[in-house]
C-alpha cells in the first residue's frame, strides 16, 4: 500500500471512506475546530523548540541503532545530536528561524535536548537491543473501508516472537488521570499490528524523557477491539462534522498552547471560510 493517500480515496483499488491517524483523531477528541484547521483548512504553524526538540532527539535515537551495539553510549548520542539538527535544517531551512533575536539560545536549546538523551540511557540499555523495526509505516483498512496508518517509533521483536511497540515522548509523562489518552496513539498502533501481522503486541512501552519515566501497557484483545470501536466513533463524528460544516471549538487547558487562537470564537475570533470544494473527508 502507498503512504500517499492525503488527497485520494482509493487504496489498492478498493475505495476507502477516508483515513485517520492517531494524531488526527487525537485532534479531533481534544477539538473539532482544531482537527479542522489542520487537516481542512490546513492553516500553517510556527515551530516551536519543544516540537522540534522531539524531532532531533527521535532523528538521534533513530541513528543510534544504526551503530554496533558497543558504540550506543551516551557520547556517541552526543556526537549524533549536532549532525541531526543540521540534517533537519537542511530539509526545513524555516525552522532556524526561531533561534532569530527573540527566541531562545541555541546552545541552551541543544543542551536541553542532550539531557533528553542523558535520560533516555538512565532508562534503556541500547548495547542491549536490536529492534526490528525503525520509524516503522503502517496501515490497515477496516472492514469499514476506512484506513488507519501511522508511524511507530520503534518495534521490537523477541526470539519467542513477542513483539513490543515502543514510543518517545521527549515531555513528562501524563498524571494518572491522563494516561488513557497518552495511551490511546499506542493502542490505536497495536491494533494496525494486529490487523495485518495477527498477533496482538504483548506490551505497548511510552518513554517519556522529559521526566525519565516509563509508561507500560499489555494489551488484549478485547482492548484492541474497543479501540477499532473508538476510532470508529471519532471517523463517524468526523463525517457528521464534515457534512454539517459545525466544526465546534472545545475549550480546555490545552488552548494555551493552539496556535490558532486568534481564529476561534473561544477567544473572539473568526474562523476563515470553508473550502469551497469539499471532497469526502480524509485525515492525515
Amino acid at each position: 500500500m502507498t503512504q500517499d493517500v492525503a488527497d485520494r480515496t482509493q487504496v489498492d483499488g478498493v475505495d476507502v471512506v477516508g483515513s485517520l491517524s492517531p494524531s488526527r483523531a487525537g485532534d479531533f477528541m481534544t477539538c473539532p475546530l482544531l482537527y479542522r484547521f489542520r487537516t481542512i483548512d490546513k492553516l500553517p504553524e510556527p515551530y516551536s523548540p519543544d516540537a522540534v526538540r522531539g524531532t532531533v532527539v527521535h532523528k538521534v535515537l533513530e541513528d543510534l541503532f544504526d551503530l554496533p551495539a558497543p558504540d550506543r553510549t551516551p557520547g556517541r548520542a552526543g556526537d549524533l545530536l549536532a549532525p541531526a539538527w543540521e540534517a533537519i535544517v537542511e530539509q526545513e531551512p524555516e525552522i532556524a528561524e526561531m533561534f532569530g533575536a527573540e527566541g531562545p539560545e541555541i546552545g541552551a536549546w541543544l543542551a536541553s535536548c542532550r539531557e533528553s538523551l542523558d535520560r533516555y540511557f538512565a532508562l534503556e540499555d541500547p548495547t542491549r537491543l536490536e529492534p526490528a523495526e525503525r520509524e516503522l509505516y503502517v496501515e490497515t483498512l477496516l472492514d469499514t473501508k476506512l484506513l488507519l496508518r501511522g508511524f511507530i517509533d520503534r518495534v521490537d521483536v523477541a526470539p519467542t516472537g513477542e513483539i513490543r511497540v515502543v514510543d518517545y515522548k521527549t515531555g513528562k509523562a501524563p498524571r494518572e488521570a491522563f494516561e488513557a489518552k497518552a495511551l490511546f496513539q499506542m493502542k490505536f498502533y497495536a491494533l494496525v499490528l494486529w490487523r495485518t501481522r495477527g498477533v496482538v503486541p504483548a506490551m505497548l512501552q511510552l518513554i517519556y524523557l522529559g521526566s525519565g519515566e516509563l509508561l507500560r501497557y499489555c494489551p488484549d484483545e478485547r482492548d484492541l477491539l474497543a479501540t477499532e470501536r473508538k476510532v470508529e466513533a471519532i471517523w463517524k463524528a468526523i463525517s457528521r462534522a464534515h457534512e454539517s460544516g459545525d466544526w465546534r471549538p472545545r475549550r480546555s487547558a490545552l488552548c494555551g498552547w493552539c496556535a490558532h487562537q486568534s481564529l476561534c470564537p473561544e477567544f473572539g475570533g473568526t474562523p476563515p471560510p470553508l473550502p469551497v470544494l469539499q471532497v469526502e473527508p480524509v485525515a492525515g
